[in-house]
């Protein structure tokens, strides 16, 4: 006799009674006698044939399917095993990596700084410090590097992702074959959370209808909650939940802060998952705003350092390096360097540190501040941290949890040298004041400022080294802090160590302490080796020889090679703009005998140095390193890149949208351009038609008292640049709008011109008018219709300073060539078929 599935059966055992028709399993109509015969072909398709699929398809779906499957379910027997979801190792812990932004290693108390982090202080307690971890020098890179366990052209991470070059190790897209972290982990059992800063999502994607492949959410996280951009106003940040784009939960004047909301959303992730998967292990990526600019600290916090920075930055090099020596976190012997290091025809000014003995009064008294303010920021994030590990202590995760704290770049020297009340002035080429400085020095770190310090204290903080973040060939860029504490794996508490690594071991670190694999090939891609080893040999052996052999660096326009305790260091400025890479003199250090790279060896020891360059270069080929960018910051932030919509130079935007962010909003930078608005009044009207920017920089377009405003908010710096209507707004359809000619150029650079106000048609205010030419922002305050989002560019309403009274049927903004005529024609015309 043959059965459903064509085999033979045993004519000795008795045929079953058939089913009543009402319980056979239906197939395509086939339930009566004489379906078997019928059926055989699709269960023998998709039945007990385990590994042929339909023609053209490979294996089957049911490939190491070990069940039976039959006509009626009740003569199969299944077998889940397949679709399972794999489970973590047994045992395996969780994982937080804590990771800070510019910070030296010579900043926080566990390392001998005067920065008080009590929460660091305890992991330092409970773990292991490490003396000789170092990054990239810049954010987007380093934070690569975490992501991956690749070097950061190998991630197409060269820069920051505003400056993206199209060269393969510049492209700001993670390549397929560097699987993350968080892929890996959650295809391997775990839970895994992203929280606070991104700054690897391509500025062309950071949009509500952007590309979401490189989206935290697409790149292995189950949930997300930070900002994607490299900065954001701690004050109104501009906050992503999973893939949308969401307003803060309170204002500042309700007590809010984003260290504080980031450690909320953080806890009630763990919690959240604790409550419902107990036995899941989790990673967890939180990456704080602090201590990035701008430097915004709850004043109780700032207070805390009042006068502990007044002996200035010179005083303190010499007073922590003191300190770093007793804690045993350099050797003694060590030197202090130079506070300005490079040669002066090489120096750029704006990286000069000035002598504090040059200093006036106001300057000094303005400098300490600036640095009270950073320290207060730094410790109240630390407390923020603080309240993450105490709930793992409550619901008893603590023990199995591996905690790593660290930053990713030395100490920022972007608030030039005399520090910035405005940090956007750096990335606009426009140079600050002391005098506008000065009047702000009583709000440092309060919604009114922007603030950065001078690089005086990126000087200090970075202690003993030699430059800062951006300086990839000095360790002042690149040596930061790292404590590793896991209570249940490591033994040792409050030791040191001094193996020498790199940020691309974090990756390797986790696999192994986490017992999940790198596989070879990932969703069908032969992956990229990992270029980090794991850390975890220095748990429990202090004396353990490296096992990193080599790690190149190159940073917008620096680079420098470390092998076996030797390190060579091309003379370069960074994102100078002076290339003839050629021309760049090298220098030799001793590692491990003069941790500071104070001593250059290269006319001692010529055949080493020879050796280190050709390894660079070796490395430079291997890595994807090449060409190299050393373009001002204005010049690379303002390339153009590739869009999602082709290119024209008009756009509409309508009200009730989510800011539009600046990476793909219009861009008027170094232009002519034109707004127009349509809208219908009533007599009350009042608020925002249009806004772009926030207070340090960006212009609105707003109806107050029954007139209509143009500001152009340049750079901050008061007074506002007010145009006023010269007539009164009157109830009912009007086209409204304003024109900015451009006729020139600044002494710093920035377009100058004349800006007319209009009302149907009629000039009805004119007056010259400076514009930037450089980012409004370089992460935050998209542009809006209707409303101002985060900080308002205009301090003549208050936020978010809606729109009500009337409607605004859309916006448009146009940077072509037709007259501020002709489009007011078209959208006169518009308003009339509304």
């Amino acid at each position: 006799m043959t059965s459903l599935d064509g085999e033979q059966s045993n004519d000795s055992e008795p045929t079953p009674a058939p089913r009543k028709l009402s319980r056979r399993f239906m197939l395509g109509g086939l339930a009566a006698a004489g379906a078997g015969a019928a059926a055989a072909p699709l269960l023998a398709a998709c039945g007990n044939d385990k590994s042929d699929g339909p023609p053209g398809y490979g294996t089957g779906i049911n490939e190491g399917f070990d069940g039976d499957i039959e006509l009626d379910v009740r003569d199969s027997k299944p077998d889940w095993t397949p679709f399972e979801v794999k489970k973590a190792p047994e045992g395996a812990p969780n994982v937080l990596v804590v990771l800070f932004d510019d910070t030296g290693l010579a900043s926080w108390s566990p390392y001998g700084g005067r920065i008080n982090m009590p929460t660091l202080q305890k992991l330092a307690d409970e773990g292991l410090t490490y003396t000789q971890w170092h990054t990239t020098a810049l954010c987007s890179p380093t934070r690569s590097t975490m992501l991956t366990g690749r070097n950061h052209h190998v991630n197409r991470f060269a820069s920051i992702t505003e400056s993206t070059n199209g060269f393969p190790g510049a492209a700001g897209r993670l390549p397929a074959q560097c699987a993350t972290v968080g892929q890996i982990l959650q295809d391997n059992g775990y839970s895994t959370f992203w929280v606070g800063k991104n700054h690897n999502v391509p500025e062309e994607d950071v949009s509500s209808g952007g590309s979401k492949s490189e989206w935290p959410l697409a790149k292995g996280f189950d949930r997300y909650y930070g900002f994607l951009g490299g900065e954001t106003n701690n004050w109104y940040p501009d906050l992503v939940e999973d893939n949308r784009f969401i307003e803060p939960p309170q204002t500042p004047e309700q007590g809010y802060h984003l260290s504080k909301d980031l450690a909320d959303n953080a806890i009630k992730m763990i919690r959240d998952q604790r409550s419902s998967n107990p036995s899941k292990p989790w990673y967890m990526w939180f990456c704080p705003g602090a201590n990035h600019a701008p430097h915004h600290s709850p004043a109780e916090y700032a207070e805390k350092y009042k006068g502990q920075f007044d002996d200035g930055y010179e005083a303190y090099r010499t007073w922590v390096l003191g300190r770093m020596i007793d804690k045993g976190i350099m050797p003694q012997g060590t030197q202090l360097t130079p506070l300005n290091p490079l040669p002066k025809d090489v120096a750029l000014d704006d990286d000069q540190v000035l002598p504090w003995d040059s200093l006036s009064a106001d300057q000094k008294r303005l400098f300490s501040r600036m640095a009270e303010v950073f320290a207060g920021f730094s410790e109240y994030t630390d407390a923020q941290v603080g309240r993450i590990i105490d709930f793992l202590d409550q619901t008893g995760q603590r023990e199995n949890t591996v905690i790593m704290f660290a930053a990713d770049n030395g100490a920022s020297g972007e608030g030039s040298p005399n520090g910035s009340v405005n940090e956007n002035k750096f990335f606009n080429g426009y140079p600050d004041s002391l005098e506008e400085n000065m009047r702000y020095i009583d709000v440092l770190g309060t919604p009114a400022t922007y603030n950065h310090y001078p690089t005086g204290w990126a000087a200090a903080f970075s202690t003993p080294f030699q430059m800062f973040k951006r300086y990839a060939q000095f360790s002042g860029g690149t040596c930061d802090p790292l404590v590793i504490s896991w209570p249940k794996g490591i033994k040792a508490k409050g030791q040191l160590r001094h193996q020498y690594h790199h940020s691309t071991d974090i990756v390797a670190t986790i696999y192994d302490v986490t017992g999940v694999e790198m596989p070879d090939t990932y969703r069908g891609v032969k992956q990229y080796p990992l270029n980090g080893v794991s850390m975890r040999y220095t748990f429990d052996d202090p004396d353990a020889a490296t096992k990193k052999e080599k790690q190149y660096y190159a940073m917008l326009g620096t680079r420098g090679i470390w092998q076996d305790g030797w390190k060579a260091s091309a003379i370069h400025a960074a994102i100078s703009g002076e290339g003839h890479f050629d021309d760049d003199k090298w220098e030799l250090y001793h590692v491990d005998e003069d941790r500071s790279e104070s001593k250059n060896l290269a006319d001692e020891n010529p055949d080493k140095l020879k050796e280190l360059i050709a390894l660079w270069d070796t490395e430079a080929k291997d890595n994807y390193v090449l060409p190299l960018d050393d373009r001002t910051a204005v010049e690379q932030l303002g390339v153009e890149r590739p869009q999602a919509e082709p290119p024209r130079d008009k756009y509409v935007y309508y009200p009730g949208t989510s800011p539009v962010p600046e990476g793909v909003a219009v861009n008027i930078r170094g232009k002519s351009y034109k707004i127009l608005a349509d809208v219908d009044l009533a007599p009350d009207a009042q608020g925002v038609i249009f806004a772009h920017g926030s207070r340090f920089g960006g212009h609105t377009l707003f109806v107050k008292d029954n007139t209509l405003h143009y500001v152009y908010n340049f750079l901050g710096i008061a007074p506002e640049q007010d145009f006023v209507a010269s007539q009164p707004l009157t109830p009912g359809k009007h086209v409204v709008g304003m024109e900015f000619k451009i006729e020139g150029k600044g002494p710093d650079g920035e377009s100058t011109g004349t800006t007319t106000l209009y009302i149907d048609g009629q000039p009805v205010g004119t007056g010259p008018m400076r514009a930037q030419v450089g980012k409004f922002t370089l992460a935050g305050d998209g542009l809006c219709v209707g409303w101002d989002s985060g900080d308002n560019v205009s301090q003549q309403y208050q936020h978010p300073g809606t729109f009500t009274g009337g409607t605004i049927a859309d916006v448009t903004i146009s940077t072509g060539n037709e007259t501020y005529a002709d489009l007011q024609k078209e959208a006169a015309a518009a308003l009339s078929r509304n």
